[in-house]
């Protein structure tokens, strides 16, 4: 069904603001252990404002899912998107952003489809290659985890991604065994990346070239979420690819130990451990 543009509008506004008291999780872990959207300051009812002057208006309906996924509205945001998609399901970018988003509650399946029936929409989007690098990471498919961040590297879009995209896949490669390649990968890349000091993605890879020993990745300005869970999560794989099943279970355990729930390094440390049990 088609719905018309004002009750389009008055729909999105009315699924962003949820009473504290009636407020339901975003994720629940595998623990029971719950996890709640952070407080809107504001962004969220402007992206509202703005998609109400022109509500059939695409790019404003991803600004909306972009301001609710700022503060971990990710099931809002899966809500307005989809939405976005019943006006204009070939829009590659509203599969981009809706199935990062399933990642970021755990939908795995859900996410794959968005993100191929994105690319096959759209097979220049790097967001949509690295996307699925990571599904396919997290679903245990090394080879065509690898294979996307293969093809999303190139395109990286600046050198936070290009560090993100290369660190992905080493660890994909070396997952598949593919010992030799992840080492190549390496050497390609170069020292003069422009990244923010202590950047996650960029003390990993340190650490897989031997620059910086596990215990030195995690400093005392690290204390932010998901640079922990990020970083937790690295070292935890490195020792796992090493065969230190023991020190990788408790970087694992790390990871997920904070408030970091939304990180990609969290999600996976949930599924390593999930399989090493």
């Amino acid at each position: 069904m088609r719905l018309r543009a004002p009750t389009l509008a008055l729909l999105l506004a009315g699924t962003c603001v949820v009473p504290a008291a009636a407020q339901r999780p975003e994720y629940v872990s595998p623990s029971g252990v719950k996890y709640f959207a952070q407080a809107d300051t504001g962004a969220i009812a402007r992206a509202e404002s703005t998609l109400a002057l022109a509500p059939r208006d695409v790019n404003r309906i991803i600004q909306l899912g972009l301001a609710q996924a700022a503060v971990r509205q990710y099931r809002e945001a899966i809500e307005t998107l989809t939405r976005g998609l019943a006006l204009a399901p070939d829009n590659a970018p509203l599969h981009r952003e809706r199935g990062h988003r399933y990642i970021s509650v755990r939908e795995f399946a859900r996410a794959l489809a968005d993100l191929e029936r994105g690319l096959r929409l759209d097979a220049t989007d790097y967001g949509l290659w690295y996307h699925l690098g990571v599904v396919r990471y997290l679903r245990g498919e090394f080879g065509a985890a690898a294979a996307a961040f293969a093809r999303a590297r190139p395109m990286a879009p600046d050198d936070n991604e290009l560090a993100g995209s290369t660190d992905w896949l080493w660890m994909s490669l070396s997952r598949a065994g593919r010992r030799s390649e992840a080492a190549a990968v390496l050497e390609k890349l170069r020292d003069s990346l422009q990244v923010p000091a202590g950047y996650a993605y960029v003390q990993r890879l340190r650490l897989y070239q031997g620059r910086l020993k596990p215990e030195e990745l995690i400093g005392a300005a690290d204390t932010a979420d998901i640079q922990l869970a990020t970083l937790a999560y690295g070292i935890g794989n490195w020792y796992l690819v090493a065969g230190d099943t023991a020190r990788a279970r408790t970087y694992f355990r790390r990871a997920v130990a904070g408030g970091g729930w939304p990180a990609f390094g969290f999600i996976a440390a949930e599924v390593e451990l999930a399989r090493l049990r």
